[in-house]
């Protein structure tokens, strides 16, 4: 009998910590009538809620206050773009025209986002009446709100003869 005491008392205590640490306390239960509910009270917890049992002046749970824990998440990897803001497309300025002693046109392109950016650039060689002679494309890499220079091989080089200018495709376009 002196056994089943001890467990009694030992159950007793271990349910009264259990409510206290769930945010059940003793003499704060406020009761409910039939046609709703008057105040606040009881009532269960979860695991992602704290409750704070402080108390305003007079004892009453009017100044209790109630603060949510922060939720956990999980990190995001390299390869989740989810959060990840679209990259805005660069600029490119023409710096040099391909000509026959040098057939590569040099290209600037600036990079606006904060981060390194994979950038596709292209040049229409064009002949003195106007038309196309050939158009090329390329890819440079730019750091974060940096600028690379590019040099791009000139498409046909046999019509390098009949070259009167180069045009640059001012939106260099980001590799999304």
């Amino acid at each position: 009998m002196h056994t089943r005491g001890r467990r009694l008392r030992f159950t007793a205590v271990l349910a009264l910590t259990v409510l206290t640490l769930t945010g059940f306390s003793t003499g704060r239960h406020h009761s409910h009538s039939r046609h709703g509910s008057s105040g606040g009270g009881g009532g269960c917890s979860s695991s992602s809620q704290d409750h704070d049992t402080s108390t305003s002046s007079g004892g009453s749970t009017s100044g209790s206050t109630h603060r949510s824990r922060p939720t956990y998440r999980s990190t995001p990897t390299a390869t989740s773009s989810a959060t990840a803001r679209p990259l805005k497309d660069g600029t490119a300025v023409l710096k040099r025209c391909a000509s026959v002693e040098d057939p590569y046109s040099t290209v600037e392109v600036r990079n606006p986002n904060g981060r390194e950016a994979l950038f596709t650039v292209k040049v229409t060689y064009k002949a003195g009446n106007g038309s196309t002679l050939a158009d090329t494309t390329s890819q440079v890499s730019v750091p974060a709100n940096g600028r690379a220079t590019l040099r791009m091989a000139a498409a046909g080089t046999g019509a390098l003869d009949r070259l009167d200018h180069c045009e640059v495709d001012p939106r260099a376009t980001a590799d999304r």
